[in-house]
Protein backbone atom coordinates (compact mmCIF):
# COMPACT_ATOMS: atom_id res chain seq x y z
CA UNK A 1 0.00 0.00 0.00
CA UNK A 2 1.52 3.61 -0.86
CA UNK A 3 2.24 5.97 1.88
CA UNK A 4 -0.59 8.73 1.04
CA UNK A 5 -3.18 5.87 1.02
CA UNK A 6 -2.45 4.96 4.58
CA UNK A 7 -2.40 8.96 5.22
CA UNK A 8 -5.93 8.74 3.35
CA UNK A 9 -6.97 5.69 5.39
CA UNK A 10 -6.24 6.89 8.77
CA UNK A 11 -8.18 10.59 7.90
CA UNK A 12 -11.10 8.15 6.56
CA UNK A 13 -10.99 6.71 9.71
CA UNK A 14 -11.10 9.65 11.58
CA UNK A 15 -13.92 11.74 9.27
CA UNK A 16 -16.16 8.45 9.19
CA UNK A 17 -16.22 8.37 12.62
CA UNK A 18 -17.02 11.67 13.35
CA UNK A 19 -19.40 11.93 9.82
CA UNK A 20 -18.34 14.52 8.48
CA UNK A 21 -19.91 13.64 5.06
CA UNK A 22 -18.00 16.95 3.60
CA UNK A 23 -14.22 16.44 4.87
CA UNK A 24 -14.50 12.49 3.04
CA UNK A 25 -15.75 13.33 -0.51
CA UNK A 26 -13.24 16.37 0.01
CA UNK A 27 -10.67 13.78 0.51
CA UNK A 28 -12.04 11.02 -2.23
CA UNK A 29 -12.35 13.81 -4.91
CA UNK A 30 -10.26 13.28 -7.78
CA UNK A 31 -9.04 9.78 -6.78
CA UNK A 32 -9.30 7.10 -9.32
CA UNK A 33 -11.87 4.32 -8.86
CA UNK A 34 -9.17 1.78 -8.63
CA UNK A 35 -7.10 3.73 -6.23
CA UNK A 36 -10.40 4.26 -3.93
CA UNK A 37 -10.97 0.60 -4.09
CA UNK A 38 -7.85 -0.25 -2.85
CA UNK A 39 -8.69 2.02 0.23
CA UNK A 40 -11.72 0.59 0.89
CA UNK A 41 -10.24 -3.13 1.00
CA UNK A 42 -8.12 -1.42 3.75
CA UNK A 43 -11.05 0.01 5.60
CA UNK A 44 -13.40 -2.07 8.32
CA UNK A 45 -16.86 -3.23 6.06
CA UNK A 46 -18.81 -1.02 7.70
CA UNK A 47 -16.83 1.82 7.07
CA UNK A 48 -16.29 0.23 3.20
CA UNK A 49 -19.75 0.18 2.61
CA UNK A 50 -20.80 3.44 4.31
CA UNK A 51 -18.71 5.02 1.57
CA UNK A 52 -20.26 2.96 -1.05
CA UNK A 53 -23.39 4.43 -0.28
CA UNK A 54 -22.08 8.08 0.22
CA UNK A 55 -20.61 8.84 -3.19
CA UNK A 56 -22.65 9.14 -6.18
CA UNK A 57 -23.29 6.13 -8.43
CA UNK A 58 -21.10 7.51 -11.31
CA UNK A 59 -17.82 6.73 -9.34
CA UNK A 60 -19.29 3.92 -6.81
CA UNK A 61 -19.74 1.63 -10.08
CA UNK A 62 -16.06 2.18 -11.11
CA UNK A 63 -15.00 1.71 -7.68
CA UNK A 64 -17.28 -1.31 -7.43
CA UNK A 65 -16.04 -2.81 -10.27
CA UNK A 66 -12.49 -2.53 -9.04
CA UNK A 67 -13.00 -3.92 -5.43
CA UNK A 68 -11.77 -7.20 -4.34
CA UNK A 69 -13.98 -10.25 -5.32
CA UNK A 70 -14.45 -11.05 -1.74
CA UNK A 71 -15.19 -7.56 -0.42
CA UNK A 72 -17.20 -6.64 -3.96
CA UNK A 73 -18.91 -10.40 -3.30
CA UNK A 74 -20.16 -8.60 0.95
CA UNK A 75 -21.00 -4.64 -0.51
CA UNK A 76 -23.57 -6.39 -2.99
CA UNK A 77 -25.17 -8.70 -0.32
CA UNK A 78 -25.45 -5.51 1.91
CA UNK A 79 -27.05 -3.36 -0.99
CA UNK A 80 -30.51 -3.72 -2.42
CA UNK A 81 -31.33 -4.82 -6.09
CA UNK A 82 -32.17 -1.25 -6.96
CA UNK A 83 -28.91 -0.06 -5.78
CA UNK A 84 -27.34 -2.58 -7.35
CA UNK A 85 -29.41 -1.51 -10.45
CA UNK A 86 -28.14 2.29 -9.88
CA UNK A 87 -24.76 1.27 -9.86
CA UNK A 88 -24.92 -1.31 -12.81
CA UNK A 89 -26.85 1.70 -15.15
CA UNK A 90 -22.81 3.50 -14.65
CA UNK A 91 -21.07 0.61 -15.88
CA UNK A 92 -20.08 -0.68 -19.47
CA UNK A 93 -22.03 -3.86 -20.11
CA UNK A 94 -19.08 -6.47 -19.80
CA UNK A 95 -18.40 -5.01 -16.54
CA UNK A 96 -21.92 -4.95 -15.83
CA UNK A 97 -22.16 -8.56 -17.23
CA UNK A 98 -19.66 -9.42 -14.45
CA UNK A 99 -20.78 -8.21 -11.45
CA UNK A 100 -24.46 -9.84 -12.19
CA UNK A 101 -23.18 -12.84 -13.23
CA UNK A 102 -21.66 -13.30 -9.29
CA UNK A 103 -25.51 -12.97 -7.79
CA UNK A 104 -27.82 -15.15 -6.47
CA UNK A 105 -30.49 -16.36 -9.54
CA UNK A 106 -32.86 -14.01 -7.49
CA UNK A 107 -31.54 -11.38 -7.36
CA UNK A 108 -29.95 -11.20 -10.37
CA UNK A 109 -33.17 -11.29 -11.88
CA UNK A 110 -34.51 -8.42 -9.51
CA UNK A 111 -31.91 -6.50 -10.26
CA UNK A 112 -32.16 -6.73 -14.27
CA UNK A 113 -35.59 -5.81 -13.65
CA UNK A 114 -34.71 -2.55 -11.75
CA UNK A 115 -32.67 -1.10 -14.78
CA UNK A 116 -34.18 1.51 -16.72
CA UNK A 117 -32.17 1.72 -19.22
CA UNK A 118 -33.96 -1.33 -20.89
CA UNK A 119 -31.04 -0.99 -24.04
CA UNK A 120 -28.66 -1.64 -21.72
CA UNK A 121 -30.34 -4.09 -19.43
CA UNK A 122 -31.35 -6.17 -22.83
CA UNK A 123 -27.00 -5.90 -23.46
CA UNK A 124 -26.40 -7.21 -20.28
CA UNK A 125 -28.71 -10.31 -20.13
CA UNK A 126 -27.54 -11.46 -23.88
CA UNK A 127 -23.58 -11.33 -22.61
CA UNK A 128 -24.84 -13.58 -19.58
CA UNK A 129 -25.63 -16.28 -22.68
CA UNK A 130 -21.72 -16.89 -22.82
CA UNK A 131 -19.50 -18.50 -21.10
CA UNK A 132 -16.90 -16.45 -18.94
CA UNK A 133 -13.86 -18.03 -20.73
CA UNK A 134 -15.22 -17.38 -24.29
CA UNK A 135 -15.02 -13.97 -26.76
CA UNK A 136 -18.87 -13.62 -25.90
CA UNK A 137 -17.98 -13.66 -21.76
CA UNK A 138 -15.17 -10.84 -22.60
CA UNK A 139 -16.98 -8.73 -24.68
CA UNK A 140 -18.82 -5.21 -24.18
CA UNK A 141 -21.60 -3.80 -26.50
CA UNK A 142 -20.52 -0.56 -26.62
CA UNK A 143 -18.57 0.02 -30.07
CA UNK A 144 -19.07 2.51 -32.86
CA UNK A 145 -20.01 1.17 -36.53
CA UNK A 146 -21.00 2.74 -39.93
CA UNK A 147 -22.59 1.37 -42.98
CA UNK A 148 -20.44 1.02 -45.61
CA UNK A 149 -23.00 2.47 -48.43
CA UNK A 150 -23.03 5.81 -46.16
CA UNK A 151 -20.87 8.58 -47.38
CA UNK A 152 -18.47 10.05 -44.99
CA UNK A 153 -20.62 13.14 -43.42
CA UNK A 154 -23.77 11.05 -43.03
CA UNK A 155 -21.23 8.29 -41.03
CA UNK A 156 -19.53 11.48 -39.01
CA UNK A 157 -23.16 12.73 -38.00
CA UNK A 158 -23.91 9.19 -36.64
CA UNK A 159 -20.93 8.32 -35.21
CA UNK A 160 -21.49 11.61 -32.88
CA UNK A 161 -24.94 9.96 -31.94
CA UNK A 162 -23.33 6.64 -30.93
CA UNK A 163 -20.74 8.09 -29.16
CA UNK A 164 -22.57 10.31 -26.66
CA UNK A 165 -23.43 6.75 -24.86
CA UNK A 166 -19.87 5.87 -25.26
CA UNK A 167 -16.95 6.80 -22.77
CA UNK A 168 -13.83 5.29 -25.26
CA UNK A 169 -14.04 5.54 -28.85
CA UNK A 170 -11.55 2.68 -30.01
CA UNK A 171 -12.21 2.28 -33.44
CA UNK A 172 -14.86 2.73 -35.97
CA UNK A 173 -16.33 -0.61 -37.30
CA UNK A 174 -17.48 -0.66 -41.13
CA UNK A 175 -20.80 -3.14 -41.61
CA UNK A 176 -23.22 -3.97 -44.41
CA UNK A 177 -27.09 -3.41 -44.53
CA UNK A 178 -27.00 -6.71 -42.36
CA UNK A 179 -24.41 -5.71 -40.00
CA UNK A 180 -22.09 -8.35 -41.33
CA UNK A 181 -18.48 -6.72 -40.34
CA UNK A 182 -16.86 -5.25 -43.55
CA UNK A 183 -13.76 -3.65 -41.67
CA UNK A 184 -12.58 -1.10 -40.02
CA UNK A 185 -12.23 3.12 -40.53
CA UNK A 186 -9.27 5.11 -40.33
CA UNK A 187 -9.87 8.55 -38.51
CA UNK A 188 -7.01 9.69 -41.02
CA UNK A 189 -9.00 9.00 -44.32
CA UNK A 190 -12.30 9.87 -42.18
CA UNK A 191 -10.68 13.57 -41.70
CA UNK A 192 -8.67 13.90 -45.20
CA UNK A 193 -11.62 12.53 -47.54
CA UNK A 194 -14.50 14.57 -48.95
CA UNK A 195 -17.83 14.26 -46.95
CA UNK A 196 -19.27 12.90 -50.40
CA UNK A 197 -17.04 9.73 -50.66
CA UNK A 198 -18.79 6.37 -49.72
CA UNK A 199 -17.49 4.85 -46.95
CA UNK A 200 -16.80 1.48 -49.11
CA UNK A 201 -14.23 3.60 -51.08
CA UNK A 202 -12.25 3.81 -48.19
CA UNK A 203 -12.29 1.44 -45.46
CA UNK A 204 -9.52 -1.07 -44.41
CA UNK A 205 -10.93 -4.64 -45.37
CA UNK A 206 -7.63 -6.07 -44.04
CA UNK A 207 -9.33 -6.52 -40.48
CA UNK A 208 -8.69 -9.23 -37.20
CA UNK A 209 -12.08 -10.85 -35.61
CA UNK A 210 -12.73 -13.44 -32.91
CA UNK A 211 -16.20 -15.65 -33.14
CA UNK A 212 -18.44 -15.49 -30.15
CA UNK A 213 -17.45 -18.84 -29.35
CA UNK A 214 -13.75 -18.77 -29.40
CA UNK A 215 -11.78 -19.39 -26.01
CA UNK A 216 -10.65 -16.72 -23.67
CA UNK A 217 -6.96 -18.34 -24.57
CA UNK A 218 -7.80 -17.96 -27.96
CA UNK A 219 -8.92 -14.42 -28.35
CA UNK A 220 -5.85 -13.70 -25.74
CA UNK A 221 -3.46 -14.96 -28.41
CA UNK A 222 -4.98 -13.56 -31.44
CA UNK A 223 -5.06 -10.15 -30.06
CA UNK A 224 -0.93 -10.59 -28.27
CA UNK A 225 0.52 -12.06 -31.90
CA UNK A 226 -0.86 -9.13 -33.83
CA UNK A 227 -0.59 -6.42 -30.58
CA UNK A 228 -4.18 -5.67 -30.87
CA UNK A 229 -5.50 -3.20 -28.16
CA UNK A 230 -9.13 -4.02 -29.38
CA UNK A 231 -10.69 -6.72 -31.34
CA UNK A 232 -14.09 -7.10 -32.82
CA UNK A 233 -16.70 -10.32 -31.72
CA UNK A 234 -18.78 -11.65 -34.29
CA UNK A 235 -21.24 -14.70 -34.50
CA UNK A 236 -21.43 -17.88 -36.45
CA UNK A 237 -22.87 -15.73 -39.51
CA UNK A 238 -20.05 -12.75 -39.46
CA UNK A 239 -22.30 -10.13 -37.69
CA UNK A 240 -20.30 -7.99 -35.24
CA UNK A 241 -21.80 -8.89 -32.09
CA UNK A 242 -19.45 -6.76 -29.50
CA UNK A 243 -15.88 -5.76 -28.99
CA UNK A 244 -12.95 -7.01 -26.40
CA UNK A 245 -10.48 -4.34 -25.39
CA UNK A 246 -7.09 -5.49 -23.66
CA UNK A 247 -8.24 -4.09 -20.38
CA UNK A 248 -10.17 -7.28 -20.65
CA UNK A 249 -8.22 -9.75 -21.65
CA UNK A 250 -5.59 -8.93 -19.41
CA UNK A 251 -7.52 -9.25 -16.52
CA UNK A 252 -8.50 -12.98 -17.74
CA UNK A 253 -4.76 -13.70 -17.85
CA UNK A 254 -3.93 -12.71 -14.72
CA UNK A 255 -6.77 -14.73 -13.20
CA UNK A 256 -5.64 -17.93 -15.26
CA UNK A 257 -1.67 -17.18 -14.00
CA UNK A 258 -2.96 -17.32 -10.46
CA UNK A 259 -5.48 -20.58 -10.78
CA UNK A 260 -2.41 -22.11 -12.80
CA UNK A 261 0.42 -21.07 -9.79
CA UNK A 262 -1.97 -21.94 -6.74
CA UNK A 263 -3.32 -25.45 -8.82
CA UNK A 264 0.88 -26.57 -9.66
CA UNK A 265 1.23 -25.79 -5.96
CA UNK A 266 -1.41 -27.82 -4.73
CA UNK A 267 -4.10 -25.77 -4.33
CA UNK A 268 -7.60 -27.40 -5.28
CA UNK A 269 -9.49 -24.19 -5.12
CA UNK A 270 -8.50 -20.03 -5.61
CA UNK A 271 -7.59 -18.79 -2.61
CA UNK A 272 -6.45 -16.05 -0.78
CA UNK A 273 -4.23 -15.33 2.00
CA UNK A 274 -7.18 -13.20 3.78
CA UNK A 275 -9.92 -16.11 3.34
CA UNK A 276 -11.40 -18.08 5.84
CA UNK A 277 -8.93 -21.00 7.63
CA UNK A 278 -12.15 -23.37 6.10
CA UNK A 279 -11.78 -21.86 3.12
CA UNK A 280 -7.82 -22.23 2.37
CA UNK A 281 -8.15 -25.69 4.33
CA UNK A 282 -10.73 -27.10 1.84
CA UNK A 283 -8.14 -25.79 -0.98
CA UNK A 284 -5.33 -26.99 0.62
CA UNK A 285 -6.22 -30.80 1.61
CA UNK A 286 -7.34 -32.57 -0.96
CA UNK A 287 -3.92 -32.19 -2.81
CA UNK A 288 -2.30 -33.12 0.82
CA UNK A 289 -4.66 -36.15 1.19
CA UNK A 290 -2.89 -37.07 -2.27
CA UNK A 291 0.59 -36.58 -1.09
CA UNK A 292 -0.42 -38.95 1.69
CA UNK A 293 -1.55 -41.39 -0.77
CA UNK A 294 1.36 -40.83 -2.76
CA UNK A 295 3.58 -41.25 0.69
CA UNK A 296 1.85 -44.52 1.84
CA UNK A 297 2.36 -45.85 -1.89
CA UNK A 298 6.35 -45.48 -1.34
CA UNK A 299 6.00 -47.29 1.75
CA UNK A 300 4.60 -50.63 0.02
CA UNK A 301 7.01 -50.28 -2.34
CA UNK A 302 9.84 -49.97 -0.29
CA UNK A 303 8.47 -52.43 1.89
CA UNK A 304 9.02 -54.83 -1.25
CA UNK A 305 12.86 -54.42 -1.34
CA UNK A 306 13.10 -55.28 2.48
CA UNK A 307 15.61 -57.50 1.96
CA UNK A 308 18.06 -55.30 -0.39
CA UNK A 309 17.67 -52.77 2.95
CA UNK A 310 19.27 -55.53 5.11
CA UNK A 311 21.93 -56.69 2.61
CA UNK A 312 22.47 -53.48 0.86
CA UNK A 313 21.61 -51.08 3.86
CA UNK A 314 23.12 -48.02 1.54
CA UNK A 315 20.86 -47.91 -0.93
CA UNK A 316 18.45 -46.45 1.51
CA UNK A 317 20.60 -43.17 1.22
CA UNK A 318 19.77 -42.79 -2.27
CA UNK A 319 16.25 -42.90 -2.16
CA UNK A 320 16.00 -39.10 -1.28
CA UNK A 321 18.06 -38.46 -3.80
CA UNK A 322 16.53 -40.74 -6.75
CA UNK A 323 12.69 -39.12 -5.75
CA UNK A 324 13.72 -35.67 -5.72
CA UNK A 325 15.22 -36.08 -9.30
CA UNK A 326 12.16 -37.83 -10.42
CA UNK A 327 10.12 -35.06 -9.21
CA UNK A 328 11.99 -31.91 -10.51
CA UNK A 329 12.19 -33.57 -13.65
CA UNK A 330 8.61 -34.39 -13.89
CA UNK A 331 7.89 -30.80 -12.75
CA UNK A 332 10.27 -29.42 -15.21
CA UNK A 333 8.39 -31.29 -18.34
CA UNK A 334 5.13 -31.23 -17.46
CA UNK A 335 5.70 -27.02 -16.81
CA UNK A 336 7.18 -26.92 -20.07
CA UNK A 337 4.29 -28.48 -21.69
CA UNK A 338 1.48 -26.46 -19.39
CA UNK A 339 3.33 -23.01 -20.66
CA UNK A 340 3.28 -24.19 -24.97
CA UNK A 341 -0.69 -25.11 -24.55
CA UNK A 342 -1.46 -21.47 -22.91
CA UNK A 343 0.10 -19.70 -25.27
CA UNK A 344 -0.61 -22.19 -28.16
CA UNK A 345 3.85 -22.57 -29.32
CA UNK A 346 3.28 -26.16 -28.52
CA UNK A 347 3.69 -27.95 -32.20
CA UNK A 348 4.12 -31.41 -34.23
CA UNK A 349 3.14 -34.84 -33.08
CA UNK A 350 3.18 -35.65 -29.61
CA UNK A 351 5.66 -38.65 -30.55
CA UNK A 352 8.12 -36.48 -31.46
CA UNK A 353 7.75 -34.36 -28.51
CA UNK A 354 7.82 -37.45 -26.99
CA UNK A 355 11.12 -38.58 -29.12
CA UNK A 356 12.87 -35.04 -27.90
CA UNK A 357 12.41 -35.38 -24.35
CA UNK A 358 14.15 -38.99 -24.29
CA UNK A 359 17.21 -37.91 -26.03
CA UNK A 360 17.11 -34.11 -23.76
CA UNK A 361 16.67 -36.63 -20.72
CA UNK A 362 19.29 -38.96 -21.74
CA UNK A 363 21.79 -36.51 -22.24
CA UNK A 364 21.11 -34.75 -18.96
CA UNK A 365 20.75 -38.46 -16.69
CA UNK A 366 24.37 -39.12 -18.36
CA UNK A 367 25.39 -35.81 -17.44
CA UNK A 368 24.46 -36.18 -13.57
CA UNK A 369 25.08 -39.69 -13.83
CA UNK A 370 29.07 -38.62 -14.69
CA UNK A 371 29.24 -36.17 -11.70
CA UNK A 372 27.43 -38.67 -9.43
CA UNK A 373 30.11 -41.50 -10.37
CA UNK A 374 32.81 -38.76 -9.65
CA UNK A 375 31.32 -37.71 -6.42
CA UNK A 376 30.95 -41.55 -5.41
CA UNK A 377 34.76 -42.46 -5.99
CA UNK A 378 36.33 -38.91 -4.46
CA UNK A 379 33.91 -38.25 -1.72
CA UNK A 380 30.75 -40.78 -0.93
CA UNK A 381 33.47 -44.20 -0.82
CA UNK A 382 34.95 -42.35 2.14
CA UNK A 383 31.76 -41.70 3.97
CA UNK A 384 29.28 -44.58 3.27
CA UNK A 385 30.24 -48.14 4.25
CA UNK A 386 29.83 -50.22 1.57
CA UNK A 387 29.34 -47.76 -1.38
CA UNK A 388 31.99 -49.09 -4.19
CA UNK A 389 31.74 -48.79 -7.41
CA UNK A 390 29.13 -51.35 -8.43
CA UNK A 391 26.61 -49.69 -6.35
CA UNK A 392 27.65 -46.06 -7.69
CA UNK A 393 27.26 -47.17 -11.39
CA UNK A 394 23.84 -49.01 -9.80
CA UNK A 395 22.75 -45.86 -8.76
CA UNK A 396 24.06 -43.62 -11.94
CA UNK A 397 21.80 -46.39 -14.46
CA UNK A 398 19.27 -45.77 -11.89
CA UNK A 399 19.43 -42.01 -12.18
CA UNK A 400 19.78 -42.05 -15.58
CA UNK A 401 16.36 -44.42 -16.04
CA UNK A 402 14.39 -42.25 -13.46
CA UNK A 403 14.92 -38.95 -15.40
CA UNK A 404 13.90 -40.92 -18.98
CA UNK A 405 10.84 -41.99 -17.16
CA UNK A 406 9.89 -38.84 -15.53
CA UNK A 407 10.42 -36.24 -18.20
CA UNK A 408 7.96 -38.72 -20.29
CA UNK A 409 5.42 -38.12 -17.76
CA UNK A 410 5.83 -35.00 -17.29
CA UNK A 411 5.18 -34.78 -20.95
CA UNK A 412 2.27 -37.11 -21.18
CA UNK A 413 -0.14 -35.93 -18.87
CA UNK A 414 -0.45 -33.04 -19.37
CA UNK A 415 -1.01 -33.44 -22.79
CA UNK A 416 -3.18 -36.18 -22.40
CA UNK A 417 -5.20 -34.44 -19.80
CA UNK A 418 -5.51 -31.21 -22.71
CA UNK A 419 -6.79 -33.62 -24.64
CA UNK A 420 -9.41 -34.58 -22.23
CA UNK A 421 -10.71 -31.34 -21.88
CA UNK A 422 -8.99 -30.74 -18.53
CA UNK A 423 -6.74 -27.80 -17.22
CA UNK A 424 -3.07 -29.50 -17.92
CA UNK A 425 -2.07 -27.06 -15.34
CA UNK A 426 -3.02 -29.89 -12.54
CA UNK A 427 0.04 -31.96 -13.85
CA UNK A 428 2.45 -29.40 -12.98
CA UNK A 429 1.57 -29.55 -9.12
CA UNK A 430 1.44 -32.54 -6.41
CA UNK A 431 0.43 -35.38 -8.57
CA UNK A 432 3.52 -35.26 -11.07
CA UNK A 433 5.71 -35.00 -7.82
CA UNK A 434 4.05 -38.08 -5.88
CA UNK A 435 3.78 -40.39 -8.47
CA UNK A 436 7.22 -40.03 -10.26
CA UNK A 437 8.45 -40.40 -6.68
CA UNK A 438 6.61 -43.79 -6.19
CA UNK A 439 8.22 -44.85 -9.85
CA UNK A 440 11.65 -43.50 -9.49
CA UNK A 441 11.95 -45.51 -6.24
CA UNK A 442 10.35 -48.62 -7.76
CA UNK A 443 12.79 -48.26 -10.81
CA UNK A 444 15.39 -47.81 -8.61
CA UNK A 445 15.41 -50.66 -6.52
CA UNK A 446 14.46 -52.61 -9.04
CA UNK A 447 17.19 -51.79 -11.47
CA UNK A 448 19.81 -52.71 -7.88
CA UNK A 449 18.34 -55.94 -7.86
CA UNK A 450 19.46 -56.49 -11.70
CA UNK A 451 22.66 -55.57 -10.55
CA UNK A 452 23.17 -56.55 -7.36
CA UNK A 453 21.41 -59.58 -6.91
CA UNK A 454 19.57 -59.54 -3.86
Amino acid sequence: MMQEHKHIIEQLEKYIQQKNIAEITQLLDGLHAADIAEILDDLDFDDALFIIRLLDSEITADIIAELDDDLQEKILENLSAKEIAEEIEELETDDAADIIAELPEEKKEEVISHIDDKEHAKDIVELLRYDEDTAGGLMGKEYIKVNENWNVLHSVAEMRRQAEEIDKVHTIYVVDDHDILKGRLSLKKLLTTSTKTPIKEVYNDNIHYVKVSDSADEVARTMQKYNLFVIPVVDELGTLVGQITIDDVVDYIKEEAEKDYQMAAGLSDEVEEDDKLWEVMKARLPWLIVALLGGFASVIVLSGFGNAMNTYGTLFFFTPLIAATAGNVGVQSSAIVVQGLANGTLSGSIWKRLIKEILLSLINGIILAIILLLVGKFLLGHILTGFDMKMAATVAISLISVIIFASLIGTFVPLFLHKRGIDPAVATGPFITTSNDIFGIYIFFTIAKLILGF
